[in-house]
């Protein structure tokens, strides 16, 4: 049997699809325009688009997952990546493309339930909760590196380069699942409807589950607001150079990371509790630095990017504390139904932190006073995560 740690490893892969699939490409998008003799807007719709399938897709590969099996579940997954980024490498107009990115949102939809279902199946507590933060921690160094590897790739070889490598990695990786990933679905998984609206509304019946569940999703959003607000506060106003920014954001991604290996070394010696109080402590923190900086520093001061940045580091280092904790005591209770659990999870997680973030960015507020909503948002949430977590003394087995 493959070993607890290139298990992870192997599931990290899995996850990867997703960021790669959105930041590969992102340096391409006005070439991939120009290419398919399109508005760089139709190009910029399919990120949500892809954000938004691999969302909805999860209520269906979750119940998926839970009757046929992680393993066969992740070879399709993989069978619909190879495609979507296949059509797209060939797009010769923006329709063909458009599908090729609903397919590739179809294909991480799948992986992403397998992944956290896996980490379900094979570990518990806190060796649980510190595989979930080491994969999401990890997923930031995608953001980090991988503009610069679809730069690199789209200069040499230009803008159907990078789906050619989500090609090769989406082939090669399959190869791996095939000859490796070991089957992990428990004998006593119950088997549900394709779309098991009853258990849904059973597991969303249980005040734990969205405590930790909503914790997280406050935290993504408050990440997508960041992202979607940080060019305009570096580059605009603060008159970064585009090379600049790109460093300063991989070093955010960098960061992110390096707070989710320390999360990891924390959980088993002060528990998970005590890394949720950290993470509410840091988002809210955060949220009052930078809710009082426009009224506490001189517009010199202000206009440094530091201003912004050493808030948002705080904030994001309570997302790295956050995350793995939140996403084992969600997912805990439900052993024998793991897949629907994983993807309702998946699917509150991106529905809310991304409609949040929405609701926020079309508000008429500045871009401090935003972000600090949400991190305020987040951290309140956090806390109710916390002392959710203090209360837990058992766990249920399944839902109905």
């Amino acid at each position: 049997m493959i070993s607890p740690r290139y298990f992870i490893a192997l599931l990290l892969c899995l996850v990867l699809l997703s960021p790669l699939g959105i930041d590969l490409f992102l340096p391409t998008l006005p070439y991939i325009a120009s290419g398919l003799q399109t508005p760089v807007s139709h190009i910029q719709l399919t990120i949500p688009l892809f954000l938004l399938v691999m969302g909805i897709g999860q209520l269906i590969s979750g119940p998926l997952v839970d009757n046929y099996g992680r393993k066969p579940i992740a070879l399709v997954g993989l069978g619909l990546y190879l495609l979507g980024s296949a059509l797209a490498a060939l797009a010769i107009n923006w329709p063909v493309f458009l599908i090729a990115r609903i397919i590739q949102g179809m294909a991480v939809c799948c992986t992403a339930v397998v992944a956290f279902s896996g980490v379900r199946d094979r570990l518990e507590g806190d060796d649980a909760a510190r595989a979930y933060s080491f994969l999401n921690g990890s997923l930031n160094i995608v953001p980090a590196l991988a503009p610069l590897l679809g730069g690199i790739l789209a200069h040499y070889w230009g803008w159907r380069a990078p789906f050619g490598f989500l090609f090769l990695y989406g082939l090669v990786l399959m190869v791996i699942v095939y000859k490796w990933l070991p089957e992990t679905r428990p004998h006593s998984t119950q088997r549900s409807a394709i779309f098991p609206a009853g258990t849904y509304l059973s597991i969303i019946k249980q005040p734990a589950f969205l405590a930790f569940t909503f914790s997280i999703a406050s935290a993504l959003g408050m990440v997508l607001t960041y992202v979607s607000l940080a060019p305009t506060v570096l580059m605009e106003h603060d008159a970064l150079s585009p090379f600049s920014f790109s460093v300063i954001f991989g070093v955010n991604g960098l960061w992110i990371m390096a707070v989710s290996a320390l999360a990891n070394r924390i959980i088993p010696k002060c528990g998970r509790p005590f890394c949720l109080l950290l993470g509410t402590l840091s988002m809210t923190l955060a949220g009052i630095i930078l809710f009082s900086e426009p009224y506490l520093l001189a517009p010199a001061i202000l206009a440094h990017w530091l201003s912004y940045m050493i808030p948002v580091a705080i904030s994001v280092a309570g997302l790295a504390f956050i995350m793995g904790p939140a996403t084992s005591y969600a997912l805990a209770p439900f052993q024998q139904n793991a897949g629907v659990a994983s993807a309702l999870l998946g699917f509150i997680q991106m529905a809310g932190g991304a409609g949040g973030s929405l609701v926020i960015l079309l508000l008429p507020l500045s871009p401090y006073v935003a972000l600090a909503i949400m991190m305020l948002l987040g951290g309140l949430l956090a806390a109710i995560a916390w002392l959710t977590s203090l209360k837990i003394k058992g766990s249920l087995t399944s839902v109905k």
